[in-house]
């Protein structure tokens, strides 16, 4: 049993990081974040509404700069007070933010969020116990190569959320009538918005290419329009 100790002390680490890291990541939204009042957006979110038969969604405002949208652990569905900003100057529309809801709303019901969470405490683990085992053979550069291996790992699934999420927000947004044009205009518009115009290697990216995301979008109405 002892032989086993290293690998369950590492997992046991891995479920504490994850505890820590939600409660960590529950507080700072709770702290700084308020309700969107945008009555625009509101609109917009009540046809979402109607569509998925909920009384409401409820969006956060995140009150940080950087541009983004994200999904809490608890369901909850933000917005960057920098994406606000991008949107009171005319730089993205209202739909095209109901886009970003739509898509946070679908890592929320397929289980992205809370699987992140749970996928992040395995990672560390990995990374542990393959550091350990590559130091014996590579003193020095083991945990180089475990740390380079579980990255790839984690961006490979984090680009199959995205497509994942992208495809229920594209269904949500036909349902209530919105359509998936605003969800594509602002994928042509992300890296001039979010100032990040260049792209790592596809396969350290946690984000698919903007072109793959609305190839993937259009594929998925053709075969909605051959199955009509």
């Amino acid at each position: 049993m002892l032989k086993f100790l290293p690998f369950v002390l590492i997992i046991g680490y891995a479920l504490l990081m994850y505890q820590f890291s939600a409660w960590r990541t529950r507080r700072e939204l709770d702290t700084r974040s308020t309700v969107l009042a945008d009555p625009k957006l509101k609109s917009l979110t009540e046809r979402m509404a109607r569509a998925l038969d909920l009384k409401r969604i409820r969006v956060h405002v995140y009150e940080i700069e950087p541009v983004n949208g994200l999904a809490a652990p608890d369901g909850r569905i933000f917005l960057t007070r920098g994406f606000l900003r991008k949107y009171h100057a005319g730089e993205v529309s209202a739909e095209e933010l109901a886009s970003v809801i739509a898509h946070e709303l679908g890592h929320v019901a397929l289980g992205h969020s809370r699987r992140r969470m749970i996928d992040f405490s395995g990672q560390n683990a990995i990374r542990l116990a393959l550091a350990t085992v590559l130091n014996r053979f590579l003193p020095g550069i083991g945990a180089l190569i475990a740390s380079g291996l579980v990255t790839v790992l984690a961006a490979s699934l984090s680009r199959a959320d995205e497509y994942e999420a992208d495809a229920y927000a594209a269904a949500l947004l036909t349902k209530a009538g919105i359509g998936t044009g605003p969800q594509k205009s602002l994928f042509t518009k992300l890296g001039t918005i979010t100032g990040y115009a260049g792209a790592p290697p596809v396969w350290l990216a946690s984000h698919p290419k903007s072109e793959d995301r609305i190839r993937a979008i259009e594929e998925m109405e053709a075969r909605w329009l051959d199955e009509a």
